[in-house]
């Protein structure tokens, strides 16, 4: 058996970034972006205004109250196309470009408009006045042209999105969706609804997978069940020419009916690896039929979930071209209860997770940890890391979790 870190390692190296697309920017929230992208134009492209009111010199309001001359109007989208000049102001509204010759604004609360407007222009009163430059967003503020904002890599959020818009990006380039096919072996196994036989469970890894590896960035193809027999795993060696990587659930163990090894291996299946050292989800492999990588995960729903979320994930990352491919997201916090010492394969517990008075995290392992139990997986907020051979840890003592 191999350690974790090492399984995980061969698996990334076993894998390539999937070839790139356009997307448009409104459809591109959750795609990893597949290069750096530069802004378009320059935001503000001038200095404009951050509030409403007026745009004056600041040498006419050192002595208060001061008494200016409206000259003109700048509104957003509008500019005021002279040059404020001595004893003048112009009234600004928020984003209006700020005037020659101005370099403070008065908000509008701090101005008394006077009745009766002068020949030359309505009058204002300034009767409280800021610093030079204040309430003024100077051009180029949020970014310059040529600027790099978003990198390759990066997971796209809707800020991001907002932001390669604000940028003048209609369209950006991203790794496509990796096409993750899902199959799950068993002559045990119905899909939900369907009658079930005296001896059959319902086959419920293949759902939740697909459902984490679209969470993921994936684009999921559940294939649904390939029953105990050599020629369906045949027939799903034929199906693979467009999928970037196959994930079974079920038959990588050693027993009769785990056919995955020897049934796959006739269609030509090259193993890497298979059994890892780990609690739950031993009986893990990873090689390739073909072209294709194929990431076998145990059976029992729970080892299958956990194998996920610590190899299927970084896979798909991988193909993503996600740098952080491979770098499981440990968050520290306190053990809520003791535990005894770990034997030789690192352990995952499923636990509840809760805080302290002090508003710490605490990880609490639940006391039944059957790899049967999905109610258990669904309730707990993380799971607990062990190293293999840890001693006896009490309650309050820091452990590495994995945030559910």
């Amino acid at each position: 058996m191999i350690s974790t870190s090492d399984a995980r390692q061969r698996i990334l190296a076993g894998l390539a970034p999937v070839a790139t697309e356009l997307a448009g920017v409104a459809e591109s929230r959750g795609r990893v972006l597949a290069e750096a992208v530069a802004a378009r134009l320059t935001q503000p492209p001038h200095a404009v205004s951050a509030m409403d009111g007026y745009a004056l010199r600041q040498a006419d309001v050192q002595r208060l109250p001061a008494t200016l001359t409206q000259v003109g109007v700048a509104p957003a989208g509008g500019a005021f196309a002279g040059t404020v000049q001595p004893g003048q102001c112009v009234r600004i509204f928020t984003g209006g470009p700020v005037p020659a010759g101005a370099d403070t604004i008065v908000i509008q609360e701090h101005i008394v408009i006077q009745e009766h407007a002068a020949a030359d222009g309505p009058r204002i009163t300034v009767q409280q006045a800021p610093a030079a430059g204040t309430h003024i967003r100077a051009a180029g503020l949020d970014f310059r042209a040529g600027q790099v904002a978003l990198h390759a890599g990066q997971t796209l959020t809707a800020r991001d999105v907002g932001l390669a818009a604000a940028m003048n990006l209609p369209w950006l380039r991203v790794r496509r969706r990796p096409r993750v096919a899902i199959v799950s072996t068993g002559d045990e196994l119905e899909l939900p609804g369907e009658p079930l036989g005296p001896n059959q469970i319902v086959a419920s890894n293949g759902f939740a997978l697909s459902a984490f590896a679209a969470q993921w960035g994936a684009l999921p193809l559940h294939l649904g069940i390939v029953r105990d027999r050599p020629e369906e795993f045949a027939r799903l060696a034929g199906e693979l020419a467009n999928v970037d990587l196959l994930v079974t659930s079920g038959g990588a163990s050693v027993g009769d009916y785990d056919l995955v090894r020897s049934a796959l291996g006739r269609e030509g299946l090259a193993i890497d690896f298979w059994q890892i050292a780990m609690r739950p989800g031993k009986p893990l492999l990873f090689g390739k039929l073909g072209a294709t990588p194929v990431l076998g995960l145990p059976g029992n729903p729970v080892s299958a979930l956990v194998c996920a979320l610590l190899f299927l994930r970084p896979a798909i990352q991988r193909l993503l071209g996600v740098p952080t491919a491979g770098e499981v997201p440990y968050v520290p916090a306190l053990l809520g209860r003791d535990l005894p010492a770990n034997d030789a394969r690192e352990d995952f517990l499923r636990a509840a997770l809760t805080r302290d008075e002090n508003g710490r995290p605490v990880a609490t392992p639940f006391p039944t940890q059957d790899s049967s139990m999905l109610s258990l997986l669904a309730r707990a907020g993380c799971l607990v890391q062990r190293p293999p051979k840890a001693p006896a840890a009490q309650a309050g003592e820091t452990v590495q979790t994995i945030v559910l």
